[in-house]
């Protein structure tokens, strides 16, 4: 087995993209963009990369951070926050709320999948969103069906357990507005 270094790995890739699938001989064009490596040497390691894909997008892997990446900006290519963060601080991305009809559709998916296959339950139920995004959901989902025993706050998209369910769990307490009386209004 070879090792391939950060260099090796990004001619690698840009040789993947100069000679897709259809090309003949493609395997000895990309080993010749590589130095040092044989076409056997590239496919293999386009196994390993084939592999590891498909473990991260099954979400049992986390995506690597690779901190050896400097990040280029330079030209017309800068990129804005408009923050004050240095260049090595990642900003983290707020995640969006599931839907109600997420939810339902992660259930179904979740009946028909099984516990643990989010890519499938992504790719084909769920297409809204990524495995990650299912795994995360999932996640907070059984801690959710674990905890129903504990007395709860508020209700929770988590509380729905089927997917034809059509009514919501009600809150346990009753909400008051802001002049401190109640205020009911439920459409009947």
């Amino acid at each position: 087995m070879s090792t391939w270094t950060r260099d090796d790995d990004k001619l690698f890739e840009h040789g993947l993209v100069l000679y897709p699938e259809n090309v003949a001989d493609r395997w000895q064009l990309i080993a010749d963009h590589v130095p040092g490596k044989t076409a056997d040497d590239i496919m293999a390691h386009y196994d390993d990369l084939v592999h590891d894909v498909f473990e991260i997008d099954s979400g049992r892997i986390d995506l690597p951070s690779y901190t050896d990446d400097p990040v280029e900006l330079e030209g017309d290519c800068q990129i804005s926050s408009g923050s004050n963060k240095k260049n090595n601080e990642i900003e983290r991305k707020k995640g969006t709320p599931w839907t109600e009809d997420e939810h339902r559709l992660f259930l179904i998916g979740l009946d028909k999948y099984g516990k643990g296959d989010w890519r499938s339950i992504s790719r084909n139920v769920v297409v809204s969103r990524t495995p990650t995004q299912v795994a995360s959901h999932a996640q907070k989902y059984f801690i959710r069906q674990q905890a129903m025993k504990k007395e709860r706050k508020r209700s929770s998209i988590h509380d729905i357990t089927t997917a034809v369910d059509t009514n919501p769990v009600p809150p346990q307490s009753s909400f008051q507005n802001q002049s401190g009386s109640q205020n009911f209004n439920f459409a009947m």
